[in-house]
This record gives structure tokens, C-alpha cells and sequence, in this order.
């Protein structure tokens, strides 16, 4: 046997020797962290197929619901809808309520309707772009049923100049504002969605049509 040969069988026994003291130390140990990921992977698999399956199962729920509504099958629309808000998970709970209010507002519920979006508008768990769209459809609920202060406690936030819901906003401010007879008020907010180079068309043509309108009435613009 060379030196060389020597050297590496002693240096191969010295590396055994190590690794048998590091497993005889540290074995256990070892072998519950590998137990650990592989049942913390299949835990995470097991969760999210569990959650697809929830989320599938609400959304065949919740797309039931509105077929009803579409039906014209209010009450029972109005139940599917709950049974989703109060079993459903994610987003689902909150769009229920929002479609169910709407339900009421279509069955002639104005009183229901707005009370339902106010709570959804009020709910802080709720996404806050949900929200604004509950503070929104009340306001256009109370355009009919309300006075312009009604209108504008929801959705005056909501015309800011930044705000990308500001052209409905302002049109439920507009309407309501022709509608108790401030001329100015409402020329200046139809002014402001016709101006707005990011109004939609027909939200412009529709502004147009009622500076026309007001003009006509004998407000300057």
C-alpha cells in the first residue's frame, strides 16, 4: 500500500467516524424536520384543493342565485343569496349582499335596498372598492327616493377628481341636484363629466344632454 493509499483510507474512516457521531447526535432531529416538510407539503395540498373546492362550490352557488334573480324569482333569489353570504368564504359573502340589495332595490324595496348597501358601505372588512360601489348604488337609489344631501352623504367622497368612480358620482350628484331644482349645482357637475377626457362616451352624451336641458330651463352656463 503507497502513502498515498494510506492517507485516504485513514482519511475516509476519520470522515465515517464523523458522520456516525454527527447521525448518532443529530439523527432524530434530521429525520423530524424531513417528516416535517413532507407533511407540511402535503397539508398546503390538502388545503388548497380543499379551498378550490369551497370557492368552486360558492361560486356555483352564488351564479344559481342570480339566475334566480335573472328569473324574476326575487324571494328566492333573496335566500339563495343569504344561504351564500352566511356559508360562502372570500369575496363571495360580500358581492352576495351586494346582489341581494340590488334584488330588493328591483322588487321595489328602496327603503331595504339602501339600508342593505349602507351596511355593506359601513362593514370596515369588507374591500373598500366594494364598498364604494355600495355607496354608490344607494346614491342612485335616493336620486328617486331621497333628497340631494341623502345623495350627497354617499357619494360626494366619491367625485374627487382622482377617484376613478367620479363620473357615476358625479352624474348621481347632477341628477339629484336637477331634480330639487339647483340649476347651478347640477351644471357644474354635468360641465365636469363632459369636460372629463376619461368619462366614458355615452356618460358624456348624457352630461351634454342635460346642459342642453338646463340651458333650456334658463341656467347659464
Amino acid at each position: 500500500m503507497t502513502d498515498d493509499s494510506f492517507f485516504r483510507e485513514v482519511q475516509e474512516e476519520i470522515r465515517q467516524d464523523k458522520a456516525k457521531a454527527l447521525w448518532d447526535r443529530y439523527g432524530a432531529l434530521i429525520i423530524a424536520l424531513a417528516v416535517a416538510i413532507v407533511l407540511g407539503t402535503a397539508a398546503f395540498g390538502g388545503y388548497k384543493y380543499w379551498d378550490e373546492m369551497r370557492s368552486g362550490t360558492a361560486g356555483d352557488a352564488f351564479a344559481q342565485a342570480l339566475q334566480l334573480a335573472r328569473d324574476g324569482k326575487t324571494d328566492e333569489a333573496l335566500a339563495a343569496f343569504k344561504q351564500v353570504e352566511d356559508n360562502a368564504h372570500g369575496a363571495y359573502p360580500v358581492l352576495a349582499r351586494l346582489r341581494g340589495a340590488t334584488v330588493l332595490s328591483d322588487k321595489g324595496d328602496a327603503a331595504g335596498a339602501v339600508a342593505a348597501f349602507d351596511a355593506i358601505a359601513a362593514d370596515s372588512s369588507a374591500d373598500m372598492s366594494l364598498r364604494d360601489i355600495a355607496r354608490l348604488r344607494a346614491g342612485y337609489i335616493l336620486v328617486d327616493s331621497g333628497s340631494y344631501k341623502d345623495v350627497a352623504d354617499r357619494v360626494e367622497q366619491l367625485a374627487a377628481d382622482t377617484n376613478p368612480m367620479r363620473v357615476a358620482a358625479r352624474e348621481a350628484l347632477g341628477l339629484s341636484a336637477w331634480k330639487e331644482g339647483k340649476g347651478d349645482d347640477a351644471m357644474k357637475l354635468f360641465k365636469q363629466i363632459a369636460d372629463d377626457d376619461a368619462a366614458p362616451q355615452d356618460a358624456q352624451q348624457r352630461a351634454t344632454l342635460m346642459i342642453e336641458l338646463l340651458r333650456g330651463s334658463g341656467v347659464k352656463s
